[in-house]
């Protein structure tokens, strides 16, 4: 079968060939559909995030898959389930805690291995197998779409965090920002729509752009980052109930606690390199007791965040997809998918039709 992988020591994936897999006992064999590609995939090309299985030459990329039961192997799942897998599994020498717990998002880095990031092949081939605590059924109707439910259940994890850290008392938001106008953020947005009477996105683009024109579809404001950076985003516009960072940008940790509402969250999700700065960490502190805000960090999700995603996705407007996924590509054009230009907002690699 093929499957677009990438070699060690190599900077670009390729199209290889690899042998159709067998499901083991409790697996099922889905044939792929479409799979999509991310900030994640660009770096672990990159080499800045992840690492190939240990004791293999390549890794097969995709963490963001829908496919099809080819061959439910004796489980409950029946052939022709459409489904998405979740991307945690345990390590080589077995289940953790967490993963007893039925909680794998929750693991330290150490104590799993995601598929098609770090340490198990990913979803990026023809066929692939699983078991079936890590399959997800979704409805036909996303046989399209199904990729983008991975996505959807970081944020659906994230903004479940940040509302938990104000349960304590009776929160009633009004105004969040995300940070960052790529397909995360921008699916994001629209999760945050019903949700707050006014939503922001920030970003570094210049008009015309698609992306700009997603966010003012949806009726958010677009603040441009070169012009209202974070900390003026209170003065610009108005203290934010809620920050949402998708940018990996580090500064934007520190600055988004300034950029807070008394009582506010910022959810943290961006994974940044390593870079050493000056932060004023009195007034930090300080702001941080002084008005009830918090930050908390979030990566991954779990099963319930998935079929949360599930319903999320079901109900966006199929305007807003279409306009999300700029290119789709049979793998025999998968390159084209992880070409990274200001017209592209979200790509995906097709393997099989339903």
């Amino acid at each position: 079968m093929e499957a677009v992988a990438l070699r060690r020591g190599e900077t670009a994936p390729e199209l290889i060939e690899k042998p159709r897999p067998d499901p083991d006992p409790g697996e099922a064999l889905v044939r792929t559909l479409r799979v999509g590609v991310d900030g994640t995939d660009h770096e672990v090309i990159a080499g800045r995030h992840g690492e190939l299985p240990p004791d293999d030459d390549h890794l097969v990329l995709g963490h963001e898959a829908v496919g099809v039961v080819a061959d439910p192997n004796g489980t409950d799942l029946r052939e022709g389930d459409l489904v998405v897998p979740t991307v945690r599994r345990p390590p080589s020498d077995g289940p953790t805690e967490w993963f007893e717990r039925g909680q794998p998002d929750m693991a330290p880095p150490d104590e799993t291995v995601e598929r098609g990031i770090s340490g198990a092949h990913g979803f990026m081939s023809e066929y692939f197998t699983s078991p079936t605590e890590y399959l997800v059924t979704i409805p036909d109707s996303l046989a399209k779409w199904g990729f983008l439910v991975e996505p959807v259940s970081i944020s659906e994890k994230a903004l479940e965090l940040a509302e938990a850290s104000r349960s304590a008392f009776d929160w009633r938001p009004e105004s969040a920002i995300v940070l960052g106008n790529g397909s995360l953020g921008l699916l994001t947005l629209a999760m945050l729509d019903d949700r707050f009477e006014r939503i922001y996105c920030l970003g570094r683009r210049d008009r015309p752009d698609p992306t700009i024109d997603v966010i003012e579809d949806l009726g958010a404001t677009y603040v441009d980052s070169r012009q209202t950076p974070v900390p003026e985003i209170p003065d610009v516009h108005e203290p934010m109930d809620l920050v949402y960072e998708a940018t990996g940008y580090a500064k934007h940790a520190f600055e988004s606690v300034g950029a807070l509402a008394p009582n506010g969250v910022a959810a943290l999700l961006g994974v940044p390199d390593s870079w050493t700065f000056e932060v004023d960490g009195g007034d930090l502190h300080r702001e941080l007791v002084m008005t009830n805000k918090a930050l908390v960090g979030s990566v991954n999700s779990g099963r319930r965040h998935f079929e949360a995603a599930t319903e999320t996705l079901s109900d966006m407007p199929a305007w807003l997809l279409d306009d999300l996924v700029t290119g789709s590509y049979d793998v025999s054009e998968f390159e084209q998918a992880f070409e990274d230009d200001e017209t592209t907002i979200k790509t995906a690699v097709k393997f099989h039709t339903q």
